[in-house]
């Protein structure tokens, strides 16, 4: 158990030692977050990215998908470091995997894992969740960290590399999302964020746009699917199940981000231990994120469908009907690990 006064203990010092020094030698490096990816995944790319730019290196950031930044984390990107899928090397020298548990998690980008490998190249993971499969030829990977953003300031730190506020914008922006603006976090996640704010970033400026912005059509597709939410006190071995539709209709014309947030919403039900939002994204597929206040493993849940996350934030995508979705959740939640 690492000391959680001490902000940057946790993985060995080797494996960091080794990560740093493999970036440090790479005249060539492709970052890539996962699908859809959010202010830890980005933000924790676009830092890493900037930092071995500045040490001379070509770099790239990427994604398997959607086609372009979700525009709530266009600020992360100050240097234009993001490019699109085709631009992405079909055999990447050294290639970074960030807040990826899986090569799934990659999307249409995870066949350059394999390629990069057979090659003789380098696949560093860096990463916090407890489900991640270890896919790297390096894997950096503390499931103890509040964000990956965490291990990656502890390789920059190990790099040797300024972290200031372009860089600890990114890094504070993948911490403040994953602990819930702080509220999951201890005395070492403080003196991160100090030492970030010190750096330069303007904490209201920074969120704003990721947690406080949306348009007015949300406002309508947000009184929709909760007036169609289902309370199962019963669920959830008699802790409380409370779900949520997003069919495609109803967010018709809105960003990935305004969706997304619909579960900071439901998770506030006060009956409910677990909530769970059910995201249409094609026909018979429904990308699930499920929340737990603090009793039940969510991510143990989500694990056993094929999905991943945290023990009280994860998610998984279904391939089915709406309420065979809803009951494979369902059962799921009966048999998960009470923490």
């Amino acid at each position: 158990m690492r000391d959680p006064e001490d902000p940057l203990a946790g993985s060995s010092i080797s494996t960091l030692q080794k990560a740093a020094r493999l970036l440090a030698e790479a005249p060539d490096v492709t970052l890539l977050a996962h699908v859809n990816p959010d202010a830890d995944a980005l933000g924790s790319a676009v830092a890493l990215g900037i930092a071995l730019q500045r040490r001379g290196a070509t770099v790239r950031v990427s994604f398997g998908h959607p086609a372009e930044v979700p525009e709530s984390l266009r600020g992360l990107d100050s240097t234009g470091i993001v490019v699109g899928v085709d631009e992405v090397p079909a055999v990447p020298p050294f290639l970074v995997a960030l807040d990826a548990g899986s090569v799934d998690r990659l999307g249409v980008l995870g066949d350059r894992v394999a390629a990069t490998a057979a090659a003789g190249g380098e696949v560093l993971v860096l990463d916090h969740h407890a489900s991640n499969t270890g896919f790297g030829t390096h894997n950096v990977v503390d499931t103890e960290a509040e964000a990956t953003a965490v291990i990656v300031l502890r390789v920059l730190d190990e790099l040797g590399a300024e972290v200031d506020e372009p860089i600890a914008r990114c890094l504070y922006a993948g911490l403040a999302t994953d602990t819930r603006c702080f509220r999951i976090a201890n005395g070492g996640t403080y003196a991160i964020a100090s030492r970030l704010v010190d750096a330069g970033v303007d904490p209201d400026a920074t969120l704003r746009p990721m947690l406080d912005t949306h348009p007015f059509g949300w406002m309508g597709m947000l009184a929709a699917v909760l007036g169609g939410a289902s309370l199962e006190p019963d669920s959830a071995q008699g802790l409380g199940f409370v779900h949520a539709a997003v069919r495609a209709s109803d967010s018709e014309g809105l960003r990935g981000e305004d969706v997304d947030s619909v579960i900071d919403i439901l998770r506030t039900t006060r009956e409910a231990e677990v909530a769970a939002v059910f995201k249409e994204t094609a026909p018979q597929t429904w990308t699930v994120s499920l929340r737990a206040m603090d009793r039940l493993d969510v991510g143990a849940v989500a694990e056993s469908l094929g999905g991943g996350g945290h023990r009280l934030a994860s998610g998984v995508t279904l391939h089915c009907a709406l309420d065979q979705a809803v009951d494979q959740v369902r059962s799921a939640l009966e048999t998960a690990p009470l923490l």
